[in-house]
């Protein structure tokens, strides 16, 4: 091991925080839930801050970081609607643009050219939402209630950036597929 690997080490110990925050929430253990989940939020802030500040990104890095914050995100998002904390309609929204974005990438990837991936802008503010919606949700579950009408302005700006986020990468790729053309097999 070497101090550049450290990004890496933190990314994989929030990949794996993903199950005891599901444990926690499932057994209806909300603040050591919440706890978990902000320590998680946290790596992900140091693991970016080291590994841009000293120069120890890698391609690891690159697919471990975004694969443990979205593990985390959809992991949540599950358990809550399961629970019946999060509207199931938005925990299916929330799933299907994801899905869409890695399927679109994969097809891009294989059948285009290889995707050199960045998040729009509106794709950030959707994923700020969902976290500061998971906060809110898991407080107003076990903390401390929170007023109705911040859960739910929460719950429609998350439906609305998802849509509008979804869209833009159809949009965005798909131009870009139709001008680059496809592959040759």
């Amino acid at each position: 091991m070497q101090l550049r690997d450290i990004p890496n080490i933190i990314s994989v110990l929030r990949l794996i925080a993903v199950i005891p925050v599901v444990y926690l929430l499932l057994v209806n253990a909300f603040g050591w839930a919440l706890l978990l989940f902000i320590v998680a939020g946290v790596s992900d802030g140091l693991d970016g801050f080291l590994a841009k500040h000293y120069g120890w990104q890698s391609r690891l890095g690159g697919m471990l970081d975004p694969l443990a914050d979205k593990t985390l995100l959809v992991c949540c998002f599950l358990v809550l609607g399961a629970l019946g904390l999060i509207p199931l309609w938005l925990v299916l929204a929330v799933i299907f643009r994801d899905l869409m974005i890695v399927g679109g990438a994969v097809l891009y990837n294989y059948r285009v050219a290889e995707v050199e991936a960045a998040p729009i802008p509106v794709s950030k503010l959707n994923t700020l939402l969902q976290i500061l919606l998971l906060v809110a949700v898991i407080t107003d579950a076990g903390i401390r209630p929170l007023p109705d009408w911040l859960l739910a302005g929460l719950i429609w700006g998350c439906l609305v950036t998802v849509v509008v986020s979804g869209a833009q990468y159809v949009w965005i790729w798909g131009r870009k597929a139709i001008a680059q053309g496809w592959k040759d097999d």
